[in-house]
């Protein structure tokens, strides 16, 4: 029997995922280009990061079949269980039979036909209870983040800060986006051409909806945006909403002098530029240089040249002379505001790795700080949920450094204004320390966090 071509897609791309360590939607966008089918690319990335994000249930309910756990299968089998049981469980419009039938053809194409029958026999099994719910299938005795980490697929560890954080319905919630697909979001880079933009997007089959947030954001429901003419043009970009706001936060100003540290991919850089403008200065810096390569690439989509790239450890002293009166500091974390567009990230990230993360975010924040200009604003940004490389880290260099203070909420919801959408209200993204923040399950975004700095002059 002949596999699809998205089955094959995801499979390999699950077992890249796996082996290689490589993040799901850099491979899925490797691989889906224009020669795959719009069809095929929409089951392999609905099979891709469905699997991954319902990992921990769907072991669970395999390896109540299996009698044994699951890592003791070879990789091949064990992914084959688990895409015939998402389909199974997940989409109403694949075939009982097809999903079963592939899997096992996936697994004898990986040259593990000794294990066919075994996927086929468990599947088949799993067929037969893929409608009763979950909560039935979960056994009485567990505590109730390990009970929500089951049905919700997350690790036990993550669900527990987040219950004694946030309380179990907010908790809830958050779980629940983390397992949706996210909001396809763009910017449109050329305010005044919105509309033409618009029009010829949609003839090219996508639907368009407003930004939640930021007039200058829209959603793609349909369609892909990276094969449309205002794409290859830059005219827009895809990126997520909350992470289009944090740049703006900076506040810059025709003429700036604006330093970008961790810059890669690009995305925060961009709209510094355009803001900074011919007068302006930028300086963009990373430590790899391949990522600046593909920075250097992105900015010449955009018809962005203005731009000085640096590659720089920005945890060591930074070899500049004079002080910039803007700094963005998009410091890497862990990525837990991010986990409905990168799955992987919860199986990969242990609790342990938040204290290194944290003295690297702290040495970053640091050295940045030490090239603030008085009366300059620092903006240190993270698409964590994390405390400890949020609030913690911000906290840890203010006490450091007694001439920085925190803006004021309401100076730093100024910087917002004249950028959102009518009705939205700056101020409810805002801690009274005038931190900015967005939580998934409270916005169609990603979790991101902002502390705004400034110099006493």
């Amino acid at each position: 029997m002949p596999v699809s071509a998205a089955r094959k897609i995801a499979f390999e791309l699950l077992r890249r995922v796996e082996v290689e360590g490589a993040y799901a939607s850099d491979v899925l966008h490797a691989e889906l280009g224009a020669t795959v089918k719009p069809a095929d690319a929409a089951l392999a990335t609905e099979l891709t990061l469905g699997v991954l994000r319902w990992r921990r249930l769907l072991d669970f309910l395999i390896e109540r079949q299996l009698k044994k756990p699951l890592a003791r299968l070879d990789l091949p089998v064990a992914l084959a269980l688990r895409m015939g049981l998402y389909q199974l469980r997940f989409l109403e419009r694949v075939p009982a039979r097809a999903a079963v039938n592939e899997s096992v053809e996936l697994v004898k194409r990986a040259k593990k036909s000794s294990a066919a029958t075994l996927v086929n026999a468990v599947l088949r099994r799993l067929a037969d209870d893929a409608g009763q719910p979950a909560e039935e299938l979960v056994p009485a005795g567990l505590t109730r983040a390990g009970r929500l980490g089951i049905l919700h697929s997350h690790p036990t560890w993550m669900v527990e800060r987040w219950l004694s954080r946030f309380g179990e319905a907010q908790t809830i919630r958050l779980l629940i986006a983390n397992n949706r697909a996210p909001r396809l979001s763009c910017a449109v880079h050329e305010p005044d051409r919105r509309e033409e933009i618009f029009s010829r997007l949609e003839k090219d089959g996508l639907h368009i909806e407003p930004g939640q947030l930021l007039r200058s954001a829209f959603a793609v429901s349909s369609g892909s945006p990276v094969r449309t003419e205002p794409f290859r043009k830059g005219w827009i970009s895809i990126q997520d909403e909350a992470s289009q706001t944090i740049p703006l936060l900076l506040d810059v100003h025709a003429g700036d002098h604006v330093l970008d540290l961790c810059a890669a991919p690009g995305g925060k850089t961009a709209p510094l530029l355009r803001a900074a403008g011919e007068k302006g200065l930028v300086v963009a810096a990373d430590r790899h240089k391949h990522r600046l390569r593909a920075m250097r690439d992105q900015f010449g989509r955009l018809g962005l040249h203005n731009v000085r790239l640096l590659e720089l450890d920005a945890t060591q002293a930074l070899p500049f002379s004079e002080r910039f009166q803007r700094i963005l500091v998009d410091a890497p974390c862990s990525g837990t505001g991010t986990l409905a567009r990168h799955p992987e990230i919860r199986w990969r990230f242990e609790v342990r790795q938040l204290a290194e993360l944290h003295r690297l975010q702290a040495a970053m924040l640091t050295s940045a700080a030490g090239q603030l200009a008085p009366g300059g604003r620092l903006v240190y940004s993270t698409c964590s949920i994390e405390p400890e490389e949020n609030e913690a880290v911000v906290a840890e260099v203010l006490a450091g450094d007694r001439t920085l203070r925190r803006v004021s909420s309401s100076e730093a919801a100024r910087s917002l204004v004249s950028h959102l959408v009518e009705g939205a209200a700056p101020a409810e993204f805002f801690d009274g320390d005038g931190q900015f923040s967005t939580a998934p399950g409270e916005i169609l975004a990603d979790g991101f966090f902002a502390g705004i700095l400034t110099r006493d002059s």
